[in-house]
């Protein structure tokens, strides 16, 4: 299998404020490929970069072989590519449905029926809070529903912000079942940002490790967690 993403010496920021340095990057299709680092190390950054919402200064961002270097979000997202940031990117007056109905705005009637049936496989328990607004559900609950909505468009890439912030260990776990569980039933690749780092060293298959905005460490995830000079590696000594 081929690079599902490229990224190629990406100097980028907002605006004159410079965050990654010449940061190389490759994902190759089908796996779980986890990006750490302290907090201020750029992982956010470089998902945002991707997806359109960072000042791009230099270097090359490619999508299945496709440049996508500046590329506009909802362009991007009509590609194949889900970005999951860690902030609420729901609708918290609307229900479990309306949220649905609207990250599939693009499809028809059908088509939106036909997703939701398909989420709802995937998620069962979303069958129950259908109309539930989003705002009495619980932060695990929302995860789940921020996950099912990124798939209603059917992405073949889904990139995640720490979807665990914030969740209590047991909600955790069930994250990261469901991450894998996208991964390995539904061939999605996934691109993972957490600051649980021995979970997302377990679930993944390669590692980049981030400090200070650039690349310090790139390779098999199991090598980095038994690494013994891990601890210097992720503080950048």
């Amino acid at each position: 299998m081929g690079d599902v993403l490229e990224i190629s010496g990406l100097n980028a920021g907002y605006g004159k404020v410079h965050i990654l340095f010449d940061i190389s990057l490759n994902v190759e299709e089908g796996i779980i490929c986890a990006i750490l680092g302290p907090n201020g190390s750029g992982k956010s950054t470089v998902l945002k970069s991707i997806f359109g919402l960072t000042s791009v200064y230099s270097g090359s961002i490619k999508f299945k072989g496709k440049d996508i270097t500046r590329m506009k979000p909802h362009k991007i997202t009509r590609l194949g590519i889900a970005y999951l940031p860690q902030v609420d990117s729901v609708y918290l007056n609307l229900n479990v449905r309306e949220n649905l109905m609207m990250s599939g705005y693009i499809l028809s009637k059908e088509e939106i029926e036909e997703r939701m049936r398909y989420v709802c496989e995937i998620f069962p328990v979303l069958k129950e809070y259908m109309d539930k607004k989003v705002l009495t559900l619980s932060g695990g609950e929302r995860q789940i529903l921020v996950m099912a909505m990124a798939l209603m468009r059917q992405p073949s890439l889904m990139m995640f912000d720490e979807p665990t912030a914030h969740l209590a260990p047991k909600v955790a776990n069930q994250i990261f079942d469901k991450i894998r569980e996208l991964n390995k039933n539904y061939g999605i690749t996934v691109v993972l940002v957490e600051q649980n780092v021995r979970r997302a060293l377990e679930e993944s298959e390669k590692a980049y490790l981030m400090v200070s905005g650039r690349v310090n460490y790139c390779g098999p995830s199991r090598e980095l967690i038994s690494n013994e000079n891990f601890g210097k590696l992720f503080l950048g000594l």
